[in-house]
């Protein structure tokens, strides 16, 4: 065992970690799958311990693979940040905004407006998990959900309790009316994982809402993303969506808002106290001057919130 870890080889395996398969790995390293295995070899050499184990159908972390990996982001993370800084460099804020249209993307936009000599890197991920390992590890900077199970020290800021909504069929009996009484969707069968917004977060908070309301759900649909999966999914089965108020618009489909209660989705933004960057200042900017002018932190009466929120 040596003194001092390889940064490229800690590069290479993190990688490896991530694809869990040495060829998918090498191909987004562009290198060679026979070189790729013998960096890992050097790199086990130089750790003095085995992290993967291989054979021809599987590839795994081994315990000590699991503990090296988050600390071989963070020293990554680390050696970037320095490399930039002596150059002079100013890094892009890397921002989750969970999926288009949401609110996340429009706090992005309004980040954007009031700073815009400013780099934001936006990327479309699964929400606050695992976003928040990515965040912990130094390869995020920002992203948006629920505060749930968040990792130790990090910082989070209320952006908006968002109200829920249903999206349903153009047949659908349902699509004559404004709203949806939550009542309405006891004689049917809604899904909740369909659509850009699902995280643990969302499906935490919506699982509460339907066994409180008495609606019978199915956890058996696939979990599809974009507006042409969700046309091709609502045009060949009957039944409502739940969604957000942001939620893109659906060719085959219409967007209505719940109530009877509101049941509202409270959003926060999530980041490390490590985060030095200025877009992060624009960023709560952006979520205050929302908040302020669009009404987003306000609880209407006879609305419905998910534990833990609804208890603070």
């Amino acid at each position: 065992m040596v003194n001092d870890l390889d940064i490229r080889l800690l590069r290479h395996f993190i990688v490896v970690a991530e694809e869990l398969h040495f060829s998918r790995a090498a191909r987004r390293l562009f290198i060679a799958q026979q070189a790729l295995s013998r960096d890992i070899q050097r790199l086990e050499a130089q750790a003095g311990s085995r992290l993967l184990d291989r054979s021809t159908r599987r590839t795994a972390l081994t315990p000590a693979g699991t503990r090296l990996l988050a600390r071989a982001r963070e020293l990554v993370a680390l050696h970037d940040t320095a490399v930039r800084e002596l150059r002079g460099e100013t890094e892009a804020l890397r921002v989750d905004v969970v999926g288009p249209g949401l609110t996340p993307t429009e706090v992005l936009a309004a980040a954007r407006r009031m700073a815009p000599h400013l780099e934001f890197f936006g990327r479309f991920h699964a929400g606050e998990d695992p976003a928040t390992t990515l965040l912990e590890g130094g390869q995020l900077d920002v992203t948006f959900g629920r505060a749930l199970d968040l990792p130790k020290g990090t910082r989070q800021r209320l952006v908006r309790y968002e109200p829920l909504a249903v999206l349903v069929p153009e047949r659908h009996p349902l699509a004559t009316l404004d709203a949806v009484p939550l009542a309405a969707l006891r004689d049917t069968v809604p899904c909740y994982r369909t659509g850009d917004h699902v995280t643990p977060g969302w499906e935490h908070a919506v699982l509460q809402l339907l066994a409180e309301f008495g609606i019978e759900s199915t956890a058996r649909h696939p979990r599809l993303q974009g507006p042409a999966e969700l046309a091709q999914h609502i045009r060949l089965r009957d039944f409502p969506i739940l969604t957000m108020t942001t939620q893109p618009p659906v060719p085959g489909a219409v967007l209505l808002p719940l109530v009877d209660p509101i049941p509202l989705y409270p959003w926060v933004m999530i980041f490390h106290p490590r985060a030095r960057h200025p877009g992060l200042g624009a960023l709560g900017r952006a979520v205050d001057d929302l908040a302020e002018t669009r009404g987003w932190r306000s609880v209407p009466g006879g609305s419905w919130l998910p534990r833990p929120e609804s208890e603070a």
